[in-house]
């Protein structure tokens, strides 16, 4: 292709969206990027936010005149561009094959094209194009620090403001990018692929960082969370442990790919299970114990021990099944480094549109499995199946003698009453707990708000239950990360809010 002397010359950036790409184009231009889109027949519409608003992530697909009116446009070979642009081969179904010359386009999501997608480096953009323009590229969760400024490119598919986190106050995350280039190498040479490892090990990982507002000797990712928030969450607590999360847990992370590609560790969850003779796990298990010292934790191996149908014990039940030589899960074999969906964390996006949900409407963006604890589900499913029973045997009871009648009636009947009003307090103190309004329990209950705040009152206090009235600030306090003053409680902050 001969560059024609009247264009300007934009480079593409390794990974760098096609979208990203034509944003800056436009700017080299002097243009709106939609002025220049015009330029392409669109097959449908830009994916957006629920709030409105053009996503970040936002990907082009272009037909094969659409890539020949791009390479024009940039003064760049096509082969360049190719190895540049991760979706510059991608086909898409509404796009015809460009045999009536027609540039055409149609929009995607990045994360359905190549894989995750985050924002750029202004500073590292404008070393390499003169100007500090924003750019999306994709980027897995591993190399996600820019060294040389210090900081962390966020995912580009939430709907929030921020590029980046500053991280130069923690140094252990630049220095877990560098870590993970050998403990990639050591899941190659063990057979296995390093982005099922490093998936496995954040899922662990996210899931302690949500388990974290309970431990009260956590005190290094509240120390770090404040860092990457500026020097203090403040009373945004609960929305920067949503932004921060990936920065602050990606050492860890790191440490327990590269715990979990140990050899030895694999060995002291074979100790651990009995070897030769099978028994349950113990929750003082070396395994664990010596995980958690991994991650500088001595403390964690009990509570990592303990945290049943997580990805962690998934990880330890398939080892054991592979030195036993007992079959897996069926269609799924024994791969260690299998994740289930159920394990897999939500992403940053996904937090922020239940939390808005939930500002706006408490309840209307989490789900009942999420918000109240298996062992209250349990005990009001109990309930419920014994009033059924009760009522179930009512069937045919009004035959007979009168006292009979009446008595096998209203025993019943009394009976399953009393279990009803049971479930009726079990599930209020659940969905308050989980942080519905108490005037709504009462409504949809049919009953006073104050009798039922009578009746949760005056409920015996389980320790699987955290949402009755006496407790509903603590309640609070645990699932926000702040006590009913507005204050940080999560161990290690307080001290650092106004």
């Amino acid at each position: 292709m001969t560059h024609h002397p009247g264009l300007l010359r934009t480079v593409p950036l390794q990974g760098e969206t096609t979208s990203s790409l034509i944003c800056r184009i436009a700017g080299r231009y002097g243009m709106e990027a939609k002025v220049l889109r015009s330029c392409w027949h669109w097959r449908n519409y830009p994916p957006g936010h629920d709030g409105g608003g053009t996503r970040a992530d936002a990907e082009v697909l272009l037909n094969t005149p659409g890539r020949q009116l791009l390479a024009g446009m940039c003064g760049v070979e096509e082969d360049v561009l190719a190895r540049a642009l991760p979706s510059w081969g991608q086909q898409d179904a509404k796009l015809s094959a460009g045999k009536n010359g027609v540039p055409a386009a149609a929009w995607r999501t990045g994360g359905a094209v190549a894989g995750p997608v985050a924002f750029g480096c202004r500073l590292c953009a404008a070393r390499r194009t003169g100007t500090a323009v924003r750019v999306v590229r994709y980027a897995p969760r591993w190399e996600r620090v820019c060294v040389r400024h210090g900081r962390w490119l966020l995912d580009a598919d939430a709907d929030q403001p921020l590029e980046y986190l500053d991280v130069q106050g923690v140094p252990e995350v630049a220095a877990a990018q560098r870590r993970w280039t050998g403990v990639a190498r050591r899941a190659v040479r063990a057979g296995a692929e390093p982005e099922r490892v490093f998936a496995l090990a954040y899922a662990v990982v996210a899931r302690w960082w949500e388990q974290a507002l309970h431990w009260e000797r956590e005190a290094v990712w509240p120390q770090r969370l404040h860092q990457v928030a500026g020097g203090n969450a403040g009373t945004e607590l609960e929305r920067w442990r949503i932004v921060g999360r990936d920065a602050a847990v990606f050492p860890e992370v790191v440490a327990v790919a590269d715990a979990l590609l140990d050899p030895a560790m694999a060995e002291l969850v074979w100790r651990d299970s009995g070897a030769g003779r099978p028994r349950a796990l113990p929750s003082n298990g070396a395994f664990c114990r010596r995980l958690g010292e991994r991650v500088g934790r001595g403390w964690l191996g009990p509570l990592a021990a303990t945290d049943y149908g997580g990805p962690l014990t998934s990880w330890m039940g398939a080892v054991i099944r592979i030195r036993r030589g007992a079959g897996g899960p069926p269609g799924y074999d024994n791969d260690p480094w299998w994740l289930r969906q159920e394990h897999q964390p939500a992403t940053m996006a996904g937090q922020l549109r239940v939390l808005s949900k939930e500002r706006s409407v408490p309840g209307s963006g989490t789900t009942w499995r999420s918000a109240v604890p298996a062992e209250q589900r349990a005990l009001i499913s109990s309930l419920v199946n014994d009033a059924e029973e009760q009522l179930t045997q009512l069937r045919g009871a009004q035959y007979g003698k009168t006292a009979d009648a009446a008595q096998q009636l209203l025993g019943n009947l009394g009976h399953a009453a009393t279990l009803i009003e049971q479930a009726v307090r079990e599930s209020a103190a659940a969905a308050l707990a989980a942080g519905m309004a108490l005037e709504d329990l009462a409504r949809w209950a049919r009953l006073p708000a104050d009798v039922l705040a009578e009746a949760l009152a005056d409920q015996p206090q389980r320790a699987a239950r955290k949402g009755a009235v006496s407790k509903c600030q603590e309640a609070g306090r645990l699932c926000t990360g702040r006590d009913p003053q507005g204050t940080t409680s999560w161990p290690g902050t307080r001290d650092q809010n106004p």
